[in-house]
């Protein structure tokens, strides 16, 4: 790992017996987030459904204040239930560049060119 840094987060009311997000693993990326659903109204998920499922922490921008959700999607073919505690996501910490956009009249070429999607071949 090349350092660590704070990272101030809120434990919502109905988060407040769950873990904080880990890492599992010593070398691992992200963090695991919790489902936090009450325990007894689990979240189904028929095949095909998305839901919006609260983990119960807040605070993960500089500027986003809300509590962390993460959309989850059964892409499966038997309905899966979302139960407290769950682990359901990973959160990675990551630098973010942000870019100051220069109108121009000519790109330089390359040899891709104007290709899109698949022009690379794979």
């Amino acid at each position: 790992m090349s350092g660590t840094i704070d990272l101030d987060i809120i434990r919502l009311p109905h988060g407040k017996d769950l873990p904080l997000p880990s890492y599992q693993s010593t070398s691992a990326a992200g963090l695991d987030l919790i489902a936090a659903v009450p325990v007894d109204a689990p979240v189904m998920l028929a095949p095909g459904a998305r839901a919006l499922i609260p983990t119960g922490i807040a605070t993960i921008d500089a500027d986003y204040r809300g509590e962390v959700q993460a959309l989850l999607v059964n892409l499966g073919s038997e309905p899966v239930a979302v139960t407290r505690g769950m682990r359901i996501a990973q959160m990675v910490i990551s630098t973010v560049a942000r870019a100051h956009l220069r109108e121009v009249d000519v790109l330089h070429k390359t040899p891709r060119g104007p290709g899109g999607f698949g022009s690379t071949g794979y």
